[in-house]
């Protein structure tokens, strides 16, 4: 038992559970919806404050709008629960 699913569940949790992390991911998410994320993707390269090692895996999360518009929906329907 447990599974794939079992670990994108605990991610989106894990996500939904930071509010830092969480404002980020449904930031990314708008922007992909409204097709802005390719001004963020440049805005990110472009960022001297954010370490190289942080630039990839954001972007690779950016570009991913199944999984951002998953976050996106999780997180709406925990809250109200919560």
């Amino acid at each position: 038992m447990g599974g794939d699913w079992l670990q994108d569940i605990e991610a989106l949790e894990t996500i939904s559970q930071d509010e830092q992390t969480r404002a980020l991911f449904l930031r990314m998410a708008a922007l992909q919806r409204s097709g802005g994320i390719s001004s963020f993707l440049i805005e990110l390269d472009r960022d001297p404050e954010v370490d190289d090692e942080v630039k990839g895996p954001i972007a690779e999360i950016a570009r991913d709008t199944d999984f951002l518009l998953a976050v996106e929906e999780y997180c709406l329907k925990t809250n109200r629960l919560h």
